[in-house]
């Protein structure tokens, strides 16, 4: 095991560089870790320091504390944080009807799960954000790029191609513009959002929406039995966290879907659950309910939301896109 003896800071530390004792080995353990600034240091745990970077624990301890001492974590007033609004993107979803029930469309910023049963249109619209986002901002998009995090084979180009053709944009432009990823295992799943800080930062792309379809299929696969669900819970909370951290930090959009389950011992009612329970319930912005409407229409219901009403939306799924009924 690496040891590194800490010193008493002399300077100001302003980048994880700049943390004294700590060699260049550790720093490009701590990075390749996802621990890239002092604020993703100074949240962390002893213990996810000493797993990353096979350092001691009062190192880590010292690197912690000096990391909280040179941040400026300041209040902000409510006017400061509604300029940051200001900031927000909405990112229509081609449906005046899906964009009132956003207020706009749907969000940078924030995470926006859509859950629902098989062919309710959860990928269906995953497909169409991943094309709305280049739009111009004058047309409902926004100028950007889109990453797809692909855990159930469900990403077609084909699809892309029909709805790109339908919003006038080249489709070839925009297949380039999706960066697509295969998640095999859940580990890989969360690899895979952590990563997208370097396409971002190192090769300078505007990504403006992240896309995972679907959030649990993999977690759900693998943790099996009351035994594992703390630990496939811990798993999920710290995966939410690093797509939350990644839509505040860029001010891009999170679209997630979300598989569902039935309850057994509900009688009277919809019994369909979302699968994650309250840690996915937790760490989502905005929940929306799909379900199957009559004659081929899907129906979206606003969950949860901090500021959004409950309410309810009917669309149809096209060759198009997505089309008001």
């Amino acid at each position: 095991m690496e040891q590194e003896c800490v010193v008493e800071e002399k300077k100001k530390v302003q980048s994880v560089e700049d943390l004294p004792g700590v060699g260049p080995a550790t720093i490009d353990k701590l990075s390749n870790g996802g621990f890239t600034d002092l604020l993703s240091i100074s949240v962390a745990t002893p213990g996810e320091l000493i797993g990353v970077a096979d350092i001691s624990e009062a190192t880590a301890k010292k690197v912690i504390a000096i990391a909280r001492a040179n941040m400026e974590m300041n209040f902000e007033s409510g006017e400061e944080i509604m300029i940051k609004r200001n900031n927000v993107i909405k990112i229509s979803t081609g449906s005046s009807n899906m964009d009132a029930l956003f207020a706009g469309g749907i969000e940078t910023g924030a995470i926006t799960e859509c859950y629902g049963q098989y062919g309710s249109g959860k990928s269906q619209i995953a497909h169409v954000m991943a094309v709305q986002c280049q739009l111009p901002r004058e047309k409902g998009g926004a100028d950007g790029v889109a990453v797809f995090i692909d855990t159930e084979n469900t990403f077609r180009p084909e699809r892309i191609i029909q709805i790109a053709n339908a919003v006038g944009l080249d489709s070839d432009e925009v297949l380039k513009n999706i960066k697509v990823a295969r998640a095999l295992t859940s580990d890989h799943q969360m690899l895979l959002a952590e990563k997208v800080e370097d396409l971002i930062k190192k090769q300078g792309l505007n990504v403006r929406i992240i896309i995972v379809d679907s959030l649990t299929a993999h977690f759900r696969a693998e943790f099996i039995g009351r035994g594992t669900l703390a630990e496939r819970q811990q798993k999920l909370n710290k995966h939410m966290h690093v797509l939350m951290r990644l839509a505040d930090k860029y001010n891009l959009a999170i679209y997630v879907t979300n598989q569902v389950m039935s309850k057994p011992d509900m009688f009277f009612g919809d019994p369909t659950e979302a699968i994650g329970g309250h840690i996915v319930a937790h760490n989502s912005t905005f929940r929306v309910y799909l379900r199957r409407g009559k004659k081929n229409t899907r129906v979206a219901k606003m969950v949860d939301s901090p500021n959004l009403p409950e309410s309810e939306a009917a669309f149809s799924i096209t060759e198009n896109g997505l089309k008001d009924v």
